[in-house]
């Protein structure tokens, strides 16, 4: 007990002897005529650039430049002003600067968790930040960062053929983390341009955003592992053996995942589109990592795989162009005017809401048949995923009732039977 009042009562007098010295109060007043200076600077200078935030035809990358910049205008007024103090007193020939060099040291501290505090919000990086930041200012502070890194260096084991130091070890883990960091900040900026992307379902977007964000933590991991010297190749030996096994055993779902972003790059297909494949046709709903959700008119929902979707032939009705024609075969008897029946087969197709004036509805001559001369009528209608049944069914009723009225007939098959001799006895046995 007695011993640690004797070091308290000499690390007292020892601060009490640098204070009294004139060395430590002009320190002292240089500092606070630095915090003081970097006060009024920054207060009259923050409303000036904040001023720049009034355009709003600016990226929104320059607007959160200009906002950071902002937040940092404090400790950055703080370090030149300490700065120069600093070089004036050095030029005046001034050799202790026991109290400015860790003020300085502090506020360059405060200047770097400022600018992270800017750049990202989460608690775990502002925490390290700090921790670094102002673990490293207070090394330097009292003379103890160049033997803590020479001590780091010097305590060093082996992993394989490689050598390593606790320092080494202690800058990949330092390089990892600013590389994840910086991994975070690109997946958040990409994935907020992947929500603009409206056609794309959210179950897409979700699943864009995560490949991002994987490929770019397995990068940073890849570049720390170099930076400190580890051996790859045994790691890519492995990474290949992996490979062979997942491509074996789940050869089809990487299929289908591959298939499913070249269709999100190349947009060929989309939900909302009207299309047939085999025997299924009706529109997608979805699309997802592994299938796309088709719904028919009947409200069955068929579950293609996307790899389906690339390899097969699929007739996209909606793909460039909404716009589809219509062709609905009509037969009249040769007792008809086919001119008026032509012309009757238009006003129906015109009376339709679905069907489209330009380009107008047209109706042919297609050849004269056994039992009636064939007409075709050809109209156009821009929405397929309303139904192309439907649309047909509703002009030929139209049809139906336009020919009733102007009496032309629509003939059923008709078979003359021609008998070139009659057995004796023929007649008699019909007429009993």
């Amino acid at each position: 007990m007695n011993d640690l009042s004797l070091a308290l009562t000499q690390v007292w007098e020892n601060a009490f002897q640098f204070w009294t010295t004139p060395s430590a109060r002009i320190q002292a007043a240089v500092i606070g005529l630095s915090i003081f200076i970097a006060w009024i600077s920054s207060q009259r200078a923050k409303p000036k650039i904040l001023k720049l935030l009034r355009d709003q035809t600016r990226p929104a990358w320059i607007e959160r430049t200009i906002r950071i910049l902002a937040q940092l205008l404090l400790p950055l007024f703080l370090l030149l002003c300490s700065l120069l103090a600093r070089g004036v007193l050095d030029r005046f020939g001034f050799a202790s600067v026991d109290l400015l060099n860790p003020f300085v040291h502090a506020t360059t501290a405060w200047l770097i968790y400022r600018l992270v505090a800017g750049l990202t919000h989460n608690r775990f990086w502002l925490r390290l930040a700090a921790v670094l930041a102002f673990g490293m200012a207070a090394l330097q502070s009292f003379g103890l960062l160049e033997p803590t890194l020479d001590f780091l260096s010097s305590a060093s084991f082996a992993i394989g053929k490689s050598k390593l130091s606790i320092l080494d070890l202690v800058n990949g883990v330092f390089i990892l983390l600013l590389l994840l960091w910086m991994s975070s900040l690109l997946g958040s900026a990409g994935e907020s341009r992947i929500r603009e992307l409206s056609n794309l379902p959210p179950s897409l977007q979700v699943l864009l955003a995560k490949v991002i964000r994987v490929f770019l933590i397995f990068i940073s991991f890849l570049v720390a592992m170099s930076t400190i010297g580890l051996d790859l190749s045994s790691f890519a030996l492995l990474g290949g053996a992996i490979g062979v096994g997942i491509g074996f055993g789940l050869q089809k779902v990487v299929s289908n995942l591959v298939s499913g972003l070249i269709l999100l790059l190349d947009r060929s297909i989309k939900p909302g589109d009207v299309i047939e494949i085999d025997d299924t046709y009706g529109w997608i709903n979805s699309l997802r990592a592994r299938y796309a959700s088709i719904i028919t008119r009947d409200g069955k929902e068929h579950l293609i795989p996307n790899e389906d979707l690339i390899t097969n032939r699929v007739v996209n009705w909606s793909f460039s162009d909404k716009n589809i024609r219509v062709r609905v075969p009509v037969g009249i008897s040769y007792d008809s005017d086919p001119r008026q029946a032509m012309k009757l087969c238009v006003d129906a197709a015109l009376s339709s809401g679905r069907v489209l004036n330009d380009p107008e509805p047209r109706c042919l001559v297609r050849g004269f048949g056994d039992n009636s001369v064939d007409l075709e009528l050809r109209f156009w209608i821009n929405d397929p995923s309303n139904g192309v049944g439907n649309a047909r069914s509703e002009v030929l009723l139209s049809i139906w009732d336009r020919f009733q009225e102007a009496g032309i007939s629509i003939p059923f098959p008709q078979r003359d039977l021609h008998l070139r001799s009659v057995p004796e006895g023929f007649g008699q046995s019909l007429e009993k």
